[in-house]
């Protein structure tokens, strides 16, 4: 992130010469997290676990009124530290003092506590804040989307700096509660479940737990007028889903395919493991978005994601999401494979289920369709770039990688990994690299030159290598499976 040096003011200098001696060894935290891809996204020096927003919006005006309160503890002696938000914020307190704070570059918020904090200390950051989030733009764009009757956060890889403060990288979860008040007949909907809802004077206020750690670009928010159902899966789960009242002719389908929630949530238990949440649902607002987001417990899915009908398979790619992805977070953004290589097989795999092609016929469909010179092999699923991040490659190679890995290992072992490494780095973080060591270690195989072939290499597989991996393969090309182009049409869903 930006970081610039400020310049004392004599009041401010004072302070300094009076810090004893020792105060030399704090210094400021890092402006960044040190992820490859965006090295000014989070910052260093504190690790966040719990927050605590009370907000207030207005849907006329799009103003937000909010005080958000952080729990962290430090990790290293901070003479300062940054948190990442756009917003005008008016106070800030440290430990219940007063804090001197300023912004900076394109979302930093510079805090200087009244007194050096020691590490491993535990403290408590109060940010008292307004402003309109859809007029804050961060290198040209924002991820606050307003609707007819209100307003959207949801949006990767960040979308936190619009409507509250915060250290912004997955590596940084968090619990949370969200309380939102809006006027009444207007709802907010965020994640995990509804603890409580009260109306009080024209407003009703709505507060949200999610009691698990969560990264912050999986957090959201969606005010407007809603049709919300409830119900529980079969184990238990509270399922919690919201539509719009005023979607249009997409309507029907996009109640008709998350509907299917519970369904396949416990569906995905039989292939991923227990659920690891403590809700689960999905809500579909009026924004003109061609994109869905695996927000944890409560997907956001677009109206554009069903201008074909219904969309089952969308549905499954973000539930996927919540063990891999959301559960399992990476580590740096180049490990994007961790999240939608695993998501898009979750496809494959429905596929195989519904009797619409088997992961098989996909894989090799998907082989079939690049020839050797297509750009689709130069992307690397396993470090693909910050400007194809979000590339097919990384969806379709990913999980024909996984298929390929299904076929070497065979279906007890693969199977197995595919719940143990959920329910073994269960709320943490992960790299793709890690994941190698992982199968390696669960199939007591070498696998390095495999994963390499299939996620590193900037050319298409041999043809040794695919018949290896894929199979027998014949020479005429794999027929298009039932499925395809519902799969598909997600692509563009997840690409924008």
């Amino acid at each position: 992130m930006r970081h610039r040096l400020l310049v004392p003011g004599a009041a401010a200098l004072g302070l300094l010469l009076a810090v004893p001696a020792s105060a030399a060894s704090f210094t400021p935290g890092a402006p960044g997290a040190g992820d490859s891809y965006y090295p000014e996204s989070g910052n260093g020096g504190y690790d966040v676990s719990h927050y605590d927003l009370r907000l207030k919006y207005q849907p006329k005006t799009d103003l937000l009124e909010g005080t958000a309160t952080l729990l962290a503890r430090t990790t290293q002696d901070l003479s300062r530290f940054n948190l990442d938000f756009g917003l005008k914020v008016s106070e800030v307190r440290v430990d219940g003092r007063k804090a001197t704070f300023a912004a900076s570059g394109a979302h930093e918020l510079e805090i200087t506590p009244a007194a050096p904090l020691e590490r491993g200390k535990q403290i408590s950051v109060v940010v008292r804040y307004a402003g309109k989030p859809s007029e804050v733009k961060i290198d040209g764009y924002t991820a606050w989307a307003r609707t007819p009757d209100g307003g959207v956060a949801a949006q990767e890889p960040e979308s936190a700096v619009w409507w509250y403060p915060s250290n912004d990288h997955p590596t940084d979860k968090a619990t949370y509660d969200i309380s939102v008040s809006v006027p009444d007949g207007t709802q907010a909907i965020s994640n995990g479940v509804l603890a409580s809802q009260s109306s009080k004077l024209g407003w009703t206020r709505y507060n949200w737990r999610s009691d698990k750690p969560q990264a912050t670009y999986l957090t959201t928010l969606a005010i407007g007028k809603f049709d919300v159902t409830t119900g529980t899966t079969e184990g238990g789960v509270p399922v919690i889903n919201a539509v719009s009242k005023d979607l249009g002719a997409n309507e029907g389908a996009a109640r008709a395919s998350i509907a299917r929630t519970a369904e396949v949530t416990e569906w995905l238990e039989s292939v991923y493991g227990r659920y690891p949440f403590n809700a689960v649902g999905g809500y579909v607002p009026n924004v003109p978005a061609g994109f869905a987001l695996e927000t944890q417990t409560r997907p956001f899915y677009g109206k554009k994601a069903f201008d074909r009908g219904a969309n089952v398979s969308v549905v499954v790619h973000e539930l996927a999401h919540q063990w891999y992805g959301d559960s399992v977070s990476l580590k740096g953004w180049k490990d994007i494979w961790i999240n939608e290589g695993f998501a898009a097989y979750a496809q494959w795999l429905w596929s195989e289920k519904e009797g619409e092609g088997t992961a098989q016929e996909l894989a090799d469909y998907v082989f079939d369709q690049h020839p050797a010179d297509d750009p689709f092999w130069t992307v690397k699923p396993g470090d693909p770039g910050p400007d194809h991040q979000f590339d097919g490659a990384v969806y379709d190679r990913g999980a024909v990688a996984l298929q390929a890995l299904r076929n070497k290992l065979g279906d007890k072992v693969f199977f197995g990994l595919l719940t143990s490494w959920p329910r073994e780095h269960a709320y943490g973080n992960a790299s793709v690299a890690d994941f190698v060591a992982f199968a390696e270690k669960k199939s007591g195989k070498p696998l390095a030159g495999f994963f390499d072939t299939w996620l590193f290499q900037q050319s298409k597989p041999s043809a040794g290598a695919a018949r290896q991996a894929l199979g027998a393969r014949g020479t005429a090309p794999a027929p298009r499976p039932a499925s395809w182009p519902m799969i598909a049409a997600t692509h563009a869903v997840h690409q924008g």
